[in-house]
Formats: structure tokens, C-alpha cells, sequence
């Protein structure tokens, strides 16, 4: 880990954002790395620091160049981009090896097929697999949440089984209604509200992903790990009525 964060590369995005890369391939390690260092910065931020976002390989990290400028206490003419790179090595060398980020553990009740999941057949004749196959693989085990985006609270979650990807449909649907469960190619993902989609849509979830009156909006967050549950219709209605919550 010490390794993977000291050799971070750092370039700007434009003159109040730059890109600290962490790896040229996704994994568990990188996503781990990325959210180390997400976290020391937003415990040990830099005056004018505004924001970081997490993605898959790399965190932007948004700041406010003239603060930034201000902040120098020395007279050499010197970039902001170059006072936020030079505090990154400096975090990055200093604070390394003094705590891991860990994530929730969040499960995700999930009411798959018939109108619900309109594609799980297709799902499962494309993969030469029963229903209760792909129900079966899709559950089995926990995923990771490497980041949020596309749509406010959209999970891109990694880990899911080779003997279910299912390639995206070739034309895509205008809407798909909040909490449907899909898969595309060999990523599956939670659609937190309605927009259009490409997406095999395998099942529904009564919990609702975002919420705009909610501090944090989004349930779920880059690092987090996710577990699907299989449920009946009975249990749907359930949790939409509020008699289950989310555990």
C-alpha cells in the first residue's frame, strides 16, 4: 500500500483541479488506495481545498487556486497546482501507513424477475443457466462499490461473477423505474432513480438508494460492500410500507 500511494501520479485537469492516479487497472488494491488517500485528505485538507472524487484508478481533488496561492509563506513565484502537488507527496509520504479506510457493509433486498426484473430470462438463456441460477450467483456473494456516478447515488460496483455477464441491450430503454437491478456486460449496478438505460434490469429493490432531503443524500458510497438478498413479493410490499428497513 505504501508503494501504490508514494508512486501516485499527480497532472492538472485545468487550473483549479488535478488527478492523483493510482493505478492503471481495477482492483481491489487500487480501489483500497483510492479511498486511503480520499480519506487523509478530507481528514488533512490544505487551505483552499474544495473537494475529492473517487473514481475507479484515480481522485480528483478540486481546490481554489487563489487561496491556494495564498497560502504560500515564501516569496518564490510558485503554481498552485505546484503548493497542492508538493502538500499531496507530503501527505502522502507522512501518513501512508497510519490507518486504512474501511467501508459499510450494506444488503440490498432484491424482488428479481417478471415485471420486476423483465430481463432475467434473458439473462439466463444468454448464459445457458436456469432463473434460480442466476438469482442464486447474483446473491452468493458481496460486491464492491468503487464509485458513484452517472446518475446521483448510481453504484458502479465490482466483482460480479463471469457466469452472468450479459451484454448491454442494443437499443436502450427510455426509462427504467427507480431501484430496478441490472447487469451489463460484467458490471451489475442499482438504478437509484428513473432515467434511461441500457441495462439487463434482472430484479427491484424496494430501498430506496437516494434521497435528496438526506444528509448524505446517497445511501451508498465508494468503498462500501454490497450484498443482494433475494425476496419475495410479499416482503417487497413490506419494505415499501415501512414495516422493513434496510439492515
Amino acid at each position: 500500500m505504501n508503494h501504490l500511494l508514494t508512486g501516485a501520479e499527480l497532472r492538472p485537469i485545468n487550473d483549479s483541479a488535478l488527478v492523483v492516479q493510482l493505478g492503471k487497472e481495477p482492483s481491489p488494491m487500487v480501489h483500497e488506495g483510492v479511498m486511503y488517500f480520499s480519506t487523509l485528505l478530507e481528514e488533512n485538507p490544505f487551505h483552499g481545498f474544495i473537494e475529492c472524487v473517487p473514481a475507479y484508478l484515480n481522485v480528483t481533488v478540486y481546490y481554489n487556486p487563489y487561496l491556494v496561492y495564498q497560502s504560500q509563506s515564501f516569496h518564490t513565484i510558485v503554481s498552485p497546482f505546484e503548493i497542492v502537488c508538493n502538500y499531496i507527496k507530503y501527505l502522502l509520504h507522512q501518513l501512508a501507513d497510519q490507518k486504512r479506510f474501511t467501508g459499510s457493509k450494506i444488503v440490498i433486498p432484491v424482488l428479481y424477475g417478471n415485471e420486476y426484473g423483465p430481463d432475467l430470462d434473458y439473462v439466463a438463456q444468454y448464459n445457458k443457466l436456469s432463473i434460480e441460477d442466476v438469482v442464486r450467483i447474483h446473491t452468493e456473494k458481496e460486491y464492491l462499490v468503487y464509485m458513484i456516478g452517472f446518475a446521483p447515488g448510481f453504484p458502479f460496483i465490482g466483482g460480479m461473477s463471469k457466469q452472468i455477464a450479459t451484454p448491454r441491450k442494443s437499443t436502450p430503454r427510455l426509462a427504467i423505474a427507480p431501484g430496478s437491478v441490472g447487469i451489463a456486460g460484467e458490471q451489475t449496478g442499482v438504478y437509484p432513480l428513473e432515467t434511461p438505460g441500457g441495462w439487463q434490469i434482472i430484479g427491484r429493490t424496494p430501498i430506496k438508494l437516494f434521497l435528496s432531503e438526506q444528509v448524505p443524500p446517497s445511501l451508498l458510497k465508494a468503498g462500501d460492500t454490497i450484498q443482494f438478498l433475494s425476496i419475495s413479493h410479499k416482503e417487497y410490499q413490506q419494505y415499501e410500507q415501512g414495516g422493513r428497513k434496510n439492515e
